[in-house]
């Protein structure tokens, strides 16, 4: 056993000893090649830390670099070696020499357009047989010298323009007078004296203008406001601005409405952008940029502002004067346009019928044959996007939803229904409004308690209908349906169970059930039309389809509703994340469990009717509407309860919501917008 093991332990120990010459061996000395090789892959990286170099050293020549392609260091480059060759002079004791050929690609766009070019490097060859590079700035730009940097300038192309009905410019590019204090051209105490006087000329508020003035740096310019040229807070008055010391008034262009009110909260706003807004993009957007900051503008935020263009130059000094050279420049590509469905009289009219409201109101109008959306409006104290994205019980507009739920439950039109003074249920007593005729109390039709708005009528027949039921009845009018319409929007929500007297409350509008005038809007046209209609407001044209476009700061996009649709997890759809930009084009919504039918739409329609000939909706008879329903719906606290009013109405292919957050009554308060609005625009 001693042997073998003393045999073992002698093999072991030769091949550890084998092992222990093969380890030592030295690796072959560097090639020009491997070199350049080396050098390439450093200059891609920005470490040349390992790089042996002659005129300077590696940390050096690191540093060099980094301030040379500073200005473009997030552009993705690579370095390649292209060739090597032989310099070595013939003849002489000179060392060898060889220069390498280096391909620099610059990722300046997502296109094809690389910025791409070739340099050299000299490698030399030392006593020690090790390859040396001799540091020059021309090896990352032929011609570049030792004063010379990169500078880049980003160039945003022409923005989209977002397109109306029939192709009007709702926003586009409109000359403009930037008015402000310049304040490199009077002292500072001038600034503040003359902040105030431009302030009062201009209407804003004297104050808060003030006080940015003198918070602002002392040479800088300070916006006080940007007038379209035709404003008449402008227009003539230059001269007067002139006057005030250090004021001025700057021409040029900005992408704007027809006004500064026309469907703001819908269109949106386009500013500078944000640094919360760059660092969200993911390198889409600079600082430098112009940005939708909402609505529209920033939804498609991507697909308006189309593709930036680059200048890059080399920026250096000769004799102490700045100079630069180009190097590189890409034209932007343009944005597209985007065409929604406004229409421009339309809207004008309904905003100058909301314009004299001293509460927020809005107006919503469709057109039932095309689900287009042609008029948004909000009131001037009404705010964010109320018309599309309001929240409140929409009242007795709502017993057009509870009507259809009881023709599918066998009532017909002129079926009896008992109109008491008050009912009660379970322990809730409920009554009509006020004003509720008296000759119409008893037994009357379905169709009387529709025109004429009897709160007993309908909540008296909570037990022929379940809640799921009422909710179904509603999705087959458009409501509470969720889909992406390409912008915030709410078209109605109403639980799919509920207590008893939630139950009741919801026939009459009131308990959880929640609409916008947008889903008011969308449940009369979707009767005007005989099925279910899918409001639009952003075309999906193929262009928009297409895009992988997203928004610069993406909110909340979807239509939020409730339960009306069959739903197996929670209502409502989930707005994208900040990280997650939102898809393009606007999606469409399930067909609804129980479609309306081609009966129960005439049905509707002819109940509407009645609301216009002898019911609470005579006011708008002389208009020419064809259907109409009042609502009325209490909220808050107080005693008595504020009250919300309603007018809903239809009119030819037209179909008009109308909400007031507080009023008297749908016909005395909300159906006399509706009536100027119908005045003022007729399709």
């Amino acid at each position: 056993m001693r042997t073998v093991r003393a045999a073992v332990a002698g093999i072991v120990a030769l091949g550890l000893a084998l092992t222990g010459c093969t380890g030592s061996a030295e690796p072959p000395p560097p090639t020009p090649e491997s070199t350049a090789a080396a050098l390439a892959a450093g200059l891609t990286s920005g470490d040349l830390s390992r790089m042996p170099f002659d005129g300077s050293t590696p940390e050096a020549a690191t540093a060099a670099l980094g301030t040379v392609v500073a200005a473009i260091k997030d552009i993705s480059r690579t370095v390649t070696v292209v060739k090597v060759v032989d310099k070595t002079s013939a003849g002489t004791n000179a060392a060898r020499t060889v220069a390498a050929t280096l391909q620099w690609t610059w990722d300046v766009s997502p296109t094809d357009a690389d910025w791409s070019y070739t340099t050299e490097a000299k490698l030399v060859l030392n006593p020690d047989k090790t390859w040396h590079v001799q540091w020059s700035p021309t090896m990352i730009e032929p011609k570049l010298d030792a004063t010379e940097r990169f500078t880049v300038e980003r160039v945003q192309g022409r923005r989209g323009e977002i397109l109306g009905a029939g192709g009007e410019v709702l926003a586009g590019q409109r000359d403009v007078y930037q008015v402000g204090i310049d304040k490199g051209r009077v002292s500072a105490a001038e600034a503040s004296t003359s902040a105030a006087a431009l302030a009062t000329l201009m209407g804003i508020d004297p104050t808060a203008y003030t006080q940015t003035v003198a918070a602002s740096g002392a040479k800088q310019f300070v916006v006080a406001i940007t007038l379209r040229t035709t404003d008449p807070r402008i227009a003539g008055k230059t001269a007067a601005v002139q006057a005030i010391p250090g004021a001025v008034a700057i021409s040029g262009t900005a992408t704007l409405g027809p006004t500064a009110t026309f469907a703001r909260a819908i269109l949106g706003t386009v500013g500078p952008a944000t640094a919360e807004i760059v660092q969200r993009s993911g390198g889409r957007i600079s600082a430098t940029d112009t940005v939708g900051l909402s609505g529209l503008q920033q939804r498609y935020d991507g697909y308006l502002s189309g593709t930036p263009g680059l200048k890059i130059k080399a920026t250096g000094t000769t004799g102490g004067t700045a100079v630069s050279r180009p190097l590189f420049s890409q034209d932007p590509i343009p944005g597209k346009p985007l065409s929604i469905t406004l229409d421009l009289l339309a809207q004008e009219a309904a905003e100058e019928s909301l314009a004299a409201s001293s509460v927020p109101a809005t107006l919503v109008a469709i057109r039932p044959s095309t689900g287009e959306v042609v008029a948004a409006a909000n009131s001037p104290t009404a705010q964010g996007a109320l018309a599309t994205t309001g929240r409140a019980a929409p009242g007795s507009t709502f017993k057009i939803v509870s009507s259809l739920a009881l023709l599918r439950a066998g009532l017909t039109p002129d079926s009896p229904v008992q109109c008491t003074p008050t009912t009660v249920v379970d322990g809730r007593s409920f009554k009509n409004y006020d004003d509720y005729p008296a000759d119409r109390i008893g037994t009357i039709s379905l169709r009387h308690a529709l025109a004429n708005s009897c709160n007993t009528a309908f909540i008296s027949q909570h037990a022929t209908v379940d809640q799921n039921a009422l909710a179904d009845a509603a999705a087959a009018l458009g409501f509470g349906v969720d889909f992406d319409l390409g912008l915030p929007a709410f078209v109605g929500s109403i639980p799919r169970t509920a207590t008893a007297t939630e139950h009741a409350a919801s026939f009459i509008g009131q308990a959880k059930v929640e609409a916008s005038a947008l889903a008011m809007a969308t449940v009369v046209a979707s009767i005007v039309k005989g099925s279910a209609v899918v409001p639009r407001i952003v075309e999906r044209t193929a262009d928009l389809r297409a895009t992988g476009a997203s928004s610069a700061n993406p909110a909340a996009t979807s239509v939020s509703s409730g339960s009306a649709a069959p739903s197996t997890g929670d209502s409502g759809s989930a707005a994208p994340s900040p990280s997650a930009p939102a898809s393009v084009a606007p999606t469409a919504p399930p067909a609804p469990a129980v479609p309306l039918t081609a009966a129960e739409a005439e049905a509707l329609r002819s109940m509407m009717g009645s609301v216009v000939t002898e019911g609470s909706g005579r006011v708008l008879a002389d208009v020419g509407v064809g259907g109409a329903k009042t609502g009325t719906a209490e909220y808050g606290a107080d005693s008595p309860p504020q009250t919300h009013a309603w007018m809903v109405a239809s009119k030819g292919d037209l179909a008009v919501a109308v909400y007031v957050e507080t009023g008297q009554s749908g016909s005395r308060t909300a159906a006399p917008l509706l009536k100027a609005f119908l005045q003022r625009w007729t399709g």
